[in-house]
């Protein structure tokens, strides 16, 4: 290729190495083969060149000879083409050096994919190792978990042997006391351990160090113990701030050491019980001191003379100065707003010289039960995650409160009282109950059962005193309201208010029953007034006084209120016709008899001026009198200034009516308009009465 360019570089002489090209006639031409020439010769005929030869005469070895000439021609003007563009026509030799790479690259492969063929066979083989060896490993990690996990179960430590037997009583001792029971377990639970030989050695120790571990947590717990039983302990801080920090010592002797762990639960038991029954002993003591004396078997509603009597708790009595609390609800009520404040103290309120209604007490007392009896449930349930524990030491409080309470229940004749005893546990089982805590639910019921029978007992003492009370020495001259009934109309509005919020149908049963008693009590003590005047009066005045009473305690009125205002009404019709008949007997009688015959002249009967007359000048003359005196008796006759101007509208009102009525009757007479003079004007006669009505 180089000593080609190189000429072609320094002028390149086609002579040189193409000579004159000669055609020569084939020296065995003449032994040719001339069959099918005839046939070609016929298909040569056809041609347009072939015929434009043979046409013009020309010797075909000649004409074939200029065409080769001119073919030898342009192979040689081809030729100095290609060579004028062999710098720019290496395709051949870079072709050339391709397949001679391509050539060497297939040897190379060849040799690749015999040698991949070898590799496959080898990585199949490699992966077949590893997978074996994988499970291998894999079995092998497994069992040496396993050996270092009963290694780790199985050992004890140094550290561990120092601090359960030397160590001081804290946090890494806890941990430290887990880590002993875990092991101790673990030789409980797998059969294969117990076999195995190294348990042999291990176990004694082990069991050795157990033994310890309970000794050294009983004695700690029982140091706790005693610290319970010094007086003025807190005994909420230290089971929160110190026992409950050692709560896993209970639960490890609980799994281990079970005799041990039931002696020590006995004692905590026993302290608590004797702690508790000791602290309630003493509080309820010290509430005695504070105790308000309210009634005696002899405060009833129809007994007049009391006598001294025993209150809550058995102390000297407390005059009362105003006998009327032992009826009325008054400030009492607010104990229910109350309910959830803290119990009293003892010592600070007797500093302060306090009393309190024996309620208020009962209501302390029991507001520390359910605070005590909260904490310590609470603990039991976390410290020794038994419930029963709880039951076990409320025992002997419980047995302290029943043995004061009981005593005190059969002397109480506060019916008022008791009934906010009754709404206390009510509440109280709500509070309890909010808490999610409980502990108290049967004692609270077995309060409650033992109140209401008390309560009801208490009841019927008021409720026969009203049937089977001595008149003669109830009865006083005097026309306002009765006592006893007024006692009744406290007493009644006291349980209304209180059971407002309850709708307690027992009670309301009760109290219509009372109501029964007192409406019968009142028309006896009513039939001692010699005149009918004054028995309506009476009446008046204390079915008004009892309305005003009960409306304190329910404004939108009940039952036993519409009762009352329905006699009221009913008296104050009967009232207002006695006292218009004692100062217009004559009109009246008049108005019903007369009024209704018939007035005119042809009637048998018939109303005649002289007849009518001397009512209408009798009324003119004293009419202004009348009224003022009427005036004046209301003011004097009833207790309730309202009441009365009520009743003085309803008496001028009828008398308005009556009059009406008679100047309708004389309008009907013959000559009746002679006694117009006379009449006093329907302007004159209302405006007088206004002056009254609206004087108030």
């Amino acid at each position: 290729m180089c000593d080609f360019s190189n000429h072609v570089k320094h002028g390149f002489e086609l002579g040189v190495f193409v000579p004159d090209m000669a055609f020569e006639e084939d020296s065995c031409s003449e032994d040719m083969s001339l069959e099918g020439l005839q046939q070609e010769l016929e298909e040569c005929q056809t041609d347009e060149v072939v015929a434009n030869v043979l046409s013009s005469g020309a010797k075909l070895r000649e004409y074939a000879k200029d065409v080769e000439n001119n073919l030898q021609k342009l192979e040689l003007e081809s030729i100095q083409d290609y060579i004028r563009e062999s710098d720019n026509l290496s395709l051949h030799d870079q072709i050339c050096d391709c397949d001679s790479i391509l050539s060497q690259m297939e040897t190379v492969l060849s040799g690749f994919q015999e040698e991949i063929g070898f590799i496959s066979s080898d990585i199949k083989t490699l992966q077949e190792q590893s997978i074996d060896m994988g499970l291998r490993l894999k079995n092998h990690r497994v069992a040496e978990s396993k050996l270092a996990k009963f290694v780790e179960d199985i050992i004890l430590p140094p550290k561990m042997i120092y601090v359960i037997v030397d160590g001081e009583v804290n946090e890494e001792y806890m941990k430290t006391l887990e880590i002993l029971s875990n092991k101790l377990k673990f030789i409980e639970a797998d059969p294969a351990v117990k076999g195995s030989r190294s348990l042999k050695d291990v176990e004694p120790e082990l069991q050795k160090l157990r033994k310890k571990a309970i000794s050294k947590g009983c004695d700690f717990i029982f140091q706790k113990l005693i610290a319970l039983r010094k007086p003025k302990t807190n005994i909420q801080i230290l089971q929160q701030s110190v026992l409950l920090k050692y709560k896993y010592i209970i639960s490890f002797l609980k799994e281990h050491g079970k005799e041990v762990y039931m002696d020590v639960r006995a004692a905590y038991i026993d302290t608590m019980n004797k702690v508790l029954s000791a602290y309630f002993r003493a509080y309820i003591q010290a509430l005695e001191k504070l105790q308000l004396d309210i009634a005696t078997p002899h405060d009833l509603i129809g007994v007049e003379t009391r006598t001294t009597g025993t209150g809550f708790f058995p102390i000297a009595r407390e005059p009362l100065k105003n006998r009327s609390a032992v009826f009325a609800l008054g400030d009492r009520i607010n104990i229910l707003k109350e309910i959830d404040q803290p119990a009293l103290i003892p010592h600070i309120a007797e500093a302060r010289s306090l009393k309190y209604p024996y309620e208020m007490l009962f209501r302390s007392l029991h507001k520390l039960l359910m605070d005590t009896a909260t904490s310590e449930y609470l603990f039991c349930d976390d410290f020794f995650g038994e419930e029963s524990i709880f039951y076990e030491i409320f025992a002997g409080p419980w047995s302290v409160i029943d043995e004061q309470f009981d005593p005190v229940l059969s002397k109480c004749f506060d019916a008022i009282g008791l009934m906010l005893m009754i709404r206390i546990i009510h509440h109280n089982q709500l509070i309890m109950s909010r808490r999610r805590i409980p502990c108290l639910d049967s004692y609270l019921d077995k309060v409650n059962i033992s109140l209401w029978p008390r309560f009801k007992m208490v009841f019927d003492l008021h409720l026969s005193s009203l049937r089977d009370a001595n008149i003669e020495t109830l009865w006083e001259d005097d026309v306002h309201p009765h006592y006893v009934m007024r006692r009744y109309a406290e007493f009644t509005a006291s349980f209304i208010h209180l059971n407002v919020e309850y709708g307690d149908g027992q009670l309301d049963m009760n109290l219509e029953r009372l109501r029964i008693a007192a409406d019968s009590l009142i028309l006896k003590l009513a039939k001692f007034f010699p005149r009918p005047k004054q028995q309506i009066v009476f009446l008046i005045n204390n079915y008004d006084m009892t309305i005003a009473v009960l409306k304190e305690a329910e404004p939108e009125g009940g039952k036993i209120q519409m009762h009352f205002e329905e006699l009221l009404k009913s008296n104050t019709s009967l009232f207002v016709e006695e006292l218009l008949a004692e100062h217009f007997s004559d009109l009246i009688k008049f108005v019903k008899t007369r009024d209704s015959e018939d007035s005119s002249s042809n009637s048998e009967n018939s109303i005649i001026v002289a007849e009518v007359e001397p009512l209408v000048k009798d009324f003119g003359n004293r009419w202004k009198t009348a009224i003022e005196l009427m005036h004046k008796d209301i003011i004097t006759s009833f207790s309730n200034f309202l009441c009365g101007m009520d009743i003085l509208k309803a008496a001028l009102t009828q008398l308005l009516l009556y009059y009406t009525r008679l100047k309708d009757c004389i309008e009907k007479i013959d000559g009746g308009s002679a006694l117009n003079k006379d009449l006093v004007s329907f302007n004159i006669f209302t405006f007088e009465i206004k002056k009254y009505i609206t004087s108030f």
